[in-house]
């Protein structure tokens, strides 16, 4: 391939990538089957109109990308696509790796031994202190400290780990929408001494939809993820799933039972997450190679695994298995592997409807395995 080809292609990986309705596994699996994005997008507008979506898809212009690439150059930044030599690794494996990502830093922070650290943000005083500690102990050993710039705990972990070494800071939005607006100053002394990578394209003002893909960064980057302080219903619980569906330690650290925001944490210990009161706690586990797995409440394990076949039987009926599938789904996420399960077709079959669905624009795929109904 030529150097003009290449440069194309890469072009047209971000084109597919920021495409609406093509999340994650719908790029691989449309990369899969032909091969180049290029000839991916050329297929696209056919099979969104076989998949029964009535609009017009739009997909990004080259010389979109190409503005948007050099802005990012004009802010100190780049994009690093999956398969990249420099695309973090322990990212990469994750069954939902993102296509593209903006950083704006030192790439190969990214790639370097990393703890998740997340929490409220109307943390206590407590939880802060802990969050200081923990963080700032853990940068002074080596660990890169992950978390999502947002007020309270992350902030004070991000504060902590400058103080002492290295941090990445997960963004929800683009990197020049700076959320909240008063840690400006924090995303450009990350940006200096560490890492801003976000999967948002610039002038992303963060909504409440972008912060899952944020905390699977966060997960995804991560050997472990310590919760400091969680109500039972709050956000940051997410990114503790995620982090167990991806295989990776769940640390968490026990709170007062008088104190709603110690609640999640303390269900999360119940499970079977690692108490964590030091950083010695989370050291003396990462470096023992030890995984020591929580019995999730929730499904949505990556591991799928196929069910037997019972002898040479026809391919079902694409249609049936979409009408099925859609009455497994809910405006609540729902695990592929639930839904494989309750539908007794394989994986792949599963799958290649989910797809379908996606283009559509009847379902969404959604971090750590599951699907939301959208229509």
């Amino acid at each position: 391939m030529s150097a003009v080809s290449q440069g194309n292609e890469r072009l047209d990986i971000v084109r597919l990538a920021r495409t609406d309705g093509i999340g994650p596994v719908n790029f691989r699996r449309l990369m899969t089957e032909h091969g180049t994005a290029g000839a991916a997008i050329e297929a696209l507008p056919e099979r969104v109109r076989k998949a029964g979506r009535r609009a017009t898809i739009a997909i990004p212009s080259r010389d979109s990308v190409e503005a948007e690439q050099e802005a990012l150059t004009r802010l100190g930044g780049r994009m690093l696509l999956l398969g990249d030599p420099d695309y973090p690794a322990l990212l990469s494996r994750i069954t939902d790796a993102p296509p593209v990502l903006s950083l704006w830093g030192q790439a190969e922070k990214l790639s370097q031994r990393a703890i998740g650290i997340v929490g409220a943000r109307n943390a206590s005083a407590g939880g802060l202190r802990i969050a200081e500690s923990l963080s700032g102990a853990l940068a002074h050993e080596g660990c890169v400290i992950v978390s999502g710039l947002a007020r309270g705990i992350d902030t004070v972990a991000h504060r902590a780990a400058l103080h002492q070494g290295m941090t990445v800071g997960a963004a929800a939005g683009g990197l020049d929408c700076f959320y909240p607006p008063e840690n400006e100053g924090l995303y450009r002394a990350i940006a200096e001494r560490g890492c801003v990578v976000t999967e948002a394209p610039l002038g992303t003002i963060p909504q409440a939809s972008h912060f899952p893909r944020r905390n699977r960064l966060i997960a995804g980057l991560s050997l472990g993820v310590i919760l400091i302080e969680a109500a039972m219903r709050s956000g940051t619980l997410i990114t503790a799933r995620l982090a167990l569906d991806y295989g990776r330690d769940v640390f968490a650290v026990p709170g007062s039972p008088l104190d709603p925001r110690s609640r999640g944490g303390n269900d999360l210990l119940r499970q079977g997450a690692i108490l964590t009161e030091t950083a010695q706690d989370v050291l003396n586990q990462i470096e023992s190679g030890a995984s020591t797995r929580i019995e999730p409440r929730w499904t949505g394990l990556p591991g799928f695994s196929e069910p037997e076949s019972a002898g040479f039987l026809p391919p079902p009926d694409p249609e049936n298995v979409k009408k099925r599938i859609c009455e497994l789904l809910s405006p609540t996420p729902v695990a592929v592997d639930d839904i494989v399960a309750h539908c007794q077709f394989s994986v792949s079959t599963v799958l290649s409807a989910l797809s379908e669905l996606e283009l559509g624009g009847t379902a969404t795929f959604l971090p750590g395995g599951q699907v939301v109904l959208t229509a």
